[in-house]
């Protein structure tokens, strides 16, 4: 066993936090800008694009994170193609966030009431200008807090990518465990740091709906 002191174990679980917060942020940004085009596509008139969305959706929500995880690192392998950890822990963590987002976006879109809708077609506005100056500005009050408080199952998530060998805070406390044989004082410190992570976007989420939802009736 390894000498590690307390500090020793805090600061290698902070040091490896940090892939845990940058995976989630390239997971979320990335998810949201495949998220928009998905949502785009799914609201517009149509029959084949929406259909297409909806199943990736179904398709995305249906499956375990844990599942695309193993198709992104090793499924690609099967044809030759040398996928690193990393690269498979982002690409598989932006389509899973895209399909919750898509569908948070798309019930905060459809939440916009009809009448807008035919009153700026009959103003002669294409569907994006609609959706740009009538129906997003309206959408966005009310998608807001689900989305901040979606951040929060991102964060959550990344802790399956140690199971590809990506080293995350997860992956560093099973490492620092086994050196240390102290599992009780590095799990409780890792779900700490989660918790330091996680609890302010919680927080701002609670936040943020009873703000806008009290801006929303004095209107």
């Amino acid at each position: 066993m390894s000498d590690f002191t307390t500090w020793d174990i805090v600061r290698n679980l902070l040091l490896a936090a940090r892939w845990t917060v940058l995976l989630s942020l390239v997971s979320f940004i990335g998810g949201s800008i495949v998220g928009a085009l998905l949502l785009f596509i799914r609201t517009a008139k149509g029959r084949l694009g929406p259909a297409f969305v909806k199943a990736y959706v179904e398709v995305f929500q249906g499956t375990p994170l844990l599942m695309q995880l193993f198709l992104a690192f090793f499924g690609l392998g099967l044809f030759g193609i040398d996928v690193p950890a990393w690269l498979a822990a982002g690409l598989a963590l932006i389509l899973w966030s895209a399909a919750f987002l898509t569908e948070i976006w798309r019930g905060c879109v459809e939440s916009v009431a009809r009448g807008q809708w035919e009153a700026s077609s009959s103003l002669g506005m294409g569907y994006v200008q609609q959706m740009r100056h009538v129906i997003l500005p309206q959408a966005l009050r009310v998608a807001i807090p689900p989305t901040v408080g979606f951040s929060v199952q991102v964060v959550k998530g990344t802790a399956l990518t140690s199971i590809i060998g990506f080293v995350e805070l997860s992956k560093a406390g099973t490492v620092v465990t086994n050196a240390t044989f102290e599992p009780f004082k590095v799990y409780g410190l890792v779900a700490l740091i989660y918790f330091c992570l996680c609890w302010p976007l919680s927080k701002s989420s609670q936040i943020l709906e009873r703000k806008l939802n009290v801006a929303h009736r004095n209107h």
